[in-house]
């Protein structure tokens, strides 16, 4: 959301604003139009170029800034999912007694994690979804500690206490990086200067004694609509393009399957494919065999 309205609002208010400056420049233009001079004219060319190549430089590294993060959010959404199926995996080295808690907490931080993407904008989800997750985080530790305390420090604890560090610390920099938005200055100035770029061409125009309403509401159009994704893209819990949650719906998939016991069937072998693979497992044990005859029979020769 941008001006605490959502993107597709902001299109439509960009585009009005664009045609107001667009019609308002060209009367002023046109009044101006028998106190112009030919060096006038190109003075406004002149700058009618520097603005819209500042204009295209502003664009594009405004666009530049908004796809760099959302790519950042997906990346650690990514690397979330993978920090925690690796702690899934190594909770099944603990204790049955312990074992069974963690795996349970960890279904439910993903559970959570995925309300979280889920909340959007809702101020009261996306609190709700936080101290879910900080909750499953500290029971997380707390068994940790507990188990260390009771002198359970076996290699399976240091690894599943190694991967609880590594969930805390990519959750803090998903949370760190939800906040790092293209700086507001920067989106205004890209407006500012785009206002700027359109007025002295209708102004030209003005000037010129022709109106061309067709090309400058295009490109009007076109500067909105770059605006309006460049907001999009700053913006991952409103709009139209979200960071999604599809990874996380497929490790809460996975988690689930493999705690119901649900594995994947293998595939039936055929009786040539066994018989190959009784040969192919035969096959170092026949030629181990023909090494030692061999060594045997040369020291008898000796």
């Amino acid at each position: 959301m941008y001006w605490g309205l959502d993107e597709i609002i902001v299109f439509f208010i960009a585009v009005a604003i664009f045609c107001v400056v667009l019609e308002l420049a060209f009367r002023l233009g046109r009044h101006h139009r028998t106190h112009s001079s030919d060096s006038a004219r190109s003075h406004l060319t002149v700058l009618q170029t520097a603005l819209l190549v500042l204009l295209a430089l502003l664009l594009g590294f405004n666009f530049a800034m908004a796809t760099s993060r959302f790519e950042a959010r997906k990346t650690l959404i990514q690397d979330e999912v993978t920090v925690i199926g690796s702690t899934y995996l190594r909770a099944k080295l603990l204790p049955p007694e312990l074992r069974g808690k963690v795996t349970a907490l960890l279904k439910e931080y993903v559970s959570a994690r995925i309300e979280y993407l889920r909340a959007g904008t809702d101020e009261k989800l996306l609190k709700a979804a936080s101290a879910s997750s900080r909750t499953i985080e500290d029971q997380l530790w707390n068994l940790a500690t507990a188990a260390e305390a009771q002198g359970e420090a076996t290699a399976a604890m240091n690894l599943m206490i190694q991967s609880l560090t590594d969930v805390y610390s990519v959750n803090e920099k998903r949370r760190a990086e939800q906040d790092n938005h293209v700086p507001a200055t920067v989106i205004n100035l890209l407006f500012v200067v785009a206002i700027g770029a359109l007025g002295l061409i209708a102004y030209s125009y003005g000037l010129g004694h022709r109106r061309r309403h067709g090309s400058t509401a295009i490109f009007a159009v076109l500067i909105a609509m770059v605006f309006t994704l460049i907001l999009d893209l700053d913006q991952p819990r409103s709009g139209f393009i979200r960071v999604g949650e599809e990874s996380l719906l497929r490790l809460q998939e996975n988690l689930n399957r493999t705690s119901s016991g649900k594995e994947r069937p293998r595939p039936r072998q055929s009786r040539q494919e066994r018989i190959a693979d009784n040969v192919g497992n035969a096959r170092p044990q026949i030629c181990q065999v023909r090494s030692q005859t061999i060594a045997c029979q040369s020291l008898s020769a000796g």
